[in-house]
């Protein structure tokens, strides 16, 4: 099988790490990639917010699969493009990419096949505003109403803060606050069967217990040992299914990967987000422990014969993943520094490039690596990731040092 995977962070390197072991794959090509990536494919060059440009590197790459990374290309349709060429492609249409896109569609979807998930109200002005941040009350959470890499999301006590938020982003969805743990379960589909793989929990904000602004992601861990019997069983029947089949019913089905975002409540699971792709940091995590070939998985989803394809198989142990971000990540992160200790294994690139005059490593992102290592239990896999952190040298780089830490103390608790 000849693959094209589109894309250039770390959520791409783990992906292209997958395919690479899957024994059927005989060549691998990433475009635009990363240094990391390039270890395991060949480089391309594409403008992947260009749907014709993918579509027609597929054509060129003659690929027998395409596999769309980031959210914005299959916004903007890649996926769709691919597909008029006669190629597969691993990832929903630009329609029922729409779940991600926008957050007031999500809702409207979610409302339509009854899915459990927190009251909201949609505001484009002051006074709307205003409204659904009295009806709620603190603590307040406004959600950028379209894409914003993993940091549109404001949830705060201080209501001048929710309010500058929602002025700067316009168009916003105000939500009532679920308390609880966090889930991220994702969901391989062809649009109508539905696949599930371990869940993850990732950290979002940007500091130690969860302190300061959200980020597109600081470190996950799978699986989860604290999480209630059943618990992907109850998403699959109570949010997955109605939801895909939701999407059937408008015309627009989801095939791809299907990223559910979950609180669970006193009440139960409760939808927080659904992304339309493999969410970052917890790719990294969930791939470190599947033992099934990567690609003809996700072939079987983008040719629609998902239902034949064998059960997953997993690995034992856990997998814990630690992001090294650069200085002033997430507001201003600062790029161009040299990166030493990183070309090892387990550590996945995520903004890196090489330097044409001398081939250094440099940084070329806010959140620049991610340290990823399993091990026989979680406290292991975390012990075997913050070694690969403390081998890795980035001038005024900052880490949080508590993921995973919690669940290998016994000290998350669900409530009620």
């Amino acid at each position: 099988m000849r693959v094209l995977l589109i894309g250039s962070g770390g959520r791409e390197h783990a992906l292209a790490l997958g395919l690479a072991a899957d024994p059927s794959v005989e060549v691998l090509f990433a475009a635009p990639g990363n240094p990391g990536i390039g270890t395991v494919a060949g480089m391309r060059d594409v403008v992947f917010t260009d749907p014709a440009a993918v579509a027609a590197l597929a054509v060129e790459c003659n690929a027998d699969l395409v596999v769309v990374g980031p959210e914005t290309p299959l916004v903007a349709g890649a996926a769709d493009a691919v597909r008029a060429k006669g190629v597969p492609a691993f990832g929903p249409s630009a329609a029922a990419a729409r779940l991600e896109g926008s957050k007031a569609f999500a809702k409207d979807v979610m409302t339509a096949a009854g899915v459990p998930t927190a009251r909201a109200y949609s505001c484009a002005d002051a006074e709307s505003v205003g409204r659904a941040l009295d009806d709620f009350g603190a603590p307040y959470v406004v959600k950028n109403d379209g894409l914003a890499a993993g940091k549109g999301v404001v949830v705060t006590e201080d209501r001048r803060v929710a309010e500058e938020h929602a002025r700067e982003c316009g168009q916003v969805v105000i939500e009532e606050y679920l308390a609880g743990p966090e889930v991220s379960l994702f969901v391989v589909t062809d649009g109508e069967t539905a696949v599930p793989l371990l869940p993850a929990q990732d950290f979002k904000r940007v500091g130690d217990g969860d302190t300061g602004p959200n980020t597109g992601g600081m470190g996950a861990y799978a699986p989860l040992p604290w999480a209630p019997p059943g618990l992907v069983d109850e998403v699959m029947r109570d949010i997955v299914h109605p939801t895909l089949a939701e999407l059937r019913r408008r015309g627009t089905p989801f095939a791809g990967l299907l990223y559910v975002g979950l609180a669970i409540t006193a009440a139960g699971p409760r939808v927080i987000e659904f992304n339309a792709r493999f969410g970052d940091p917890e790719t990294q995590v969930v791939l470190a422990l599947l033992e099934t070939p990567l690609a003809g998985l996700l072939h079987a989803a983008a040719t629609g014969e998902l239902a034949a394809h064998p059960p997953l198989q997993w690995r034992a142990g856990a997998a814990v993943t630690v992001v090294v971000a650069a200085e002033g990540y997430p507001a201003k992160p600062r790029t161009g520094d040299v990166i030493l200790g990183a070309e090892v294994s387990g550590v996945i690139h995520a903004g890196t490039v090489r330097r044409a005059a001398d081939g250094a490593l440099l940084s070329a992102g806010g959140r620049v690596l991610c340290c990823t290592a399993t091990g026989s239990d979680l406290a292991a896999a975390r012990d075997a990731a913050y070694e690969l952190v403390r081998g890795i040298e980035l001038a005024d780089s900052h880490h949080r040092t508590d993921i995973a830490a919690a669940a290998v103390d016994g000290r998350i608790t669900l409530p009620g």
